[in-house]
């Protein structure tokens, strides 16, 4: 038998797609030579989803799952996973069916080639709509004007990463995760294998349009300080248009003695750098927000329950006993 690779799936009311999962990647291992684990992260899933993880644990002994003591989100349950994996390489997917299992032996293959790090890039899915192909193309968009790190347009959370890329994922301690451009930004041998996603095999998004909006914020914020910067040119330049406007009306009070009445012009300029105000304020806030929250050194997840042994590697403050 080969060396061993960790499949982490980090899963949120997906009781329907657990054991599909699972026959699919039972199948492509099948003529693999490897040995391989399988780890849920059971990311506070209300339905019976555990129950049927604990199921197919019992029956197989390469199955197993971290149960968090409640919803942390998406990144913060793959750097769950990642944290308990023990793999020569760790490969994440959804628990969806819409990262293919297909994909694994093409995965592995450049792997054993030597790259470090894996990643896939979603083409266009099945079934989504205009408005959700132009938002994923705008966020890649904006990530790379505003960002230092530069990223591909749909590129998702299913990925292969060699041991020593975790090894040095583990170490990162930040209360707000954004695995995407961490990835990119750890470097490596990288390459990328494009895919064309299916539609769910059942169930619904977990990300609604406010989810989205809120994991745009907080990726660009999380690699770039250029929003502060682009603040201040903006209250700038918007100064200078404010006095540009008003010389024409200026100047038209003087030649013609029509004055400009001066509830209009106080009213427009208490509205205008009010609002102006409240964004840059909001721009700073967000980053003063997220140095708060990483002085408290919470951890990024908690777990209630588990089948897989935990060894010292693992902060003690991150896992609780119950």
């Amino acid at each position: 038998m080969g060396r061993k690779v960790s499949m982490v799936i980090p899963v949120y009311n997906e009781s329907v797609n657990v054991g599909v999962i699972l026959q699919a990647i039972r199948c492509e291992f099948k003529n693999l030579d490897y040995h391989y684990e399988v780890i849920f992260v059971d990311d506070g899933s209300s339905d019976d989803t555990l129950d049927l993880i604990k199921e197919q644990a019992l029956t197989y002994d390469n199955v197993f799952y971290l149960r968090l003591s409640r919803n942390y989100g998406h990144q913060n349950a793959l750097k769950a996973g990642l944290d308990n994996a023990k793999g020569d390489c760790v490969i994440s997917m959804d628990g969806d069916m819409q990262h293919p299992p297909s994909l694994l032996p093409k995965m592995l293959a450049f792997w054993e080639q030597g790259f470090e790090v894996v990643y896939t890039r979603r083409l266009d899915t099945e079934g989504v709509g205009f408005f959700k192909k132009l938002s994923s193309k705008l966020f890649y968009k904006v990530i790379n004007f505003i960002s230092d790190v530069k990223m591909e347009d749909g590129v998702a959370d299913f990925r292969l990463l060699d041991k020593k890329v975790v090894a040095k994922l583990k170490e990162f301690k930040e209360t707000d995760l954004f695995l995407r451009g961490l990835v990119k930004w750890v470097g490596f041998n990288q390459v990328a294998i494009d895919y064309k996603a299916a539609q769910r095999h059942s169930g619904k998004t977990k990300y609604s349009l406010s989810r989205m909006i809120a994991f745009a914020v907080e990726s660009v914020t999380s690699f770039s300080v250029r929003p502060l910067i682009f603040s201040v040119y903006l209250g700038f330049i918007l100064s200078l248009l404010t006095i540009l406007i008003y010389i024409p009306y200026l100047a038209n009070a003087v030649m013609t003695k029509n004055h400009f009445p001066r509830w209009a012009s106080i009213l427009s300029l208490v509205a205008f750098f009010g609002g102006l105000n409240l964004t840059l304020i909001g721009i700073v806030g967000i980053y003063i927000g997220k140095l708060f929250m990483q002085s408290k050194a919470r951890p990024n997840y908690i777990i209630s329950e588990t089948n897989k042994p935990i060894k010292e590697k693992i902060p003690a403050h991150d896992i609780v006993e119950f």
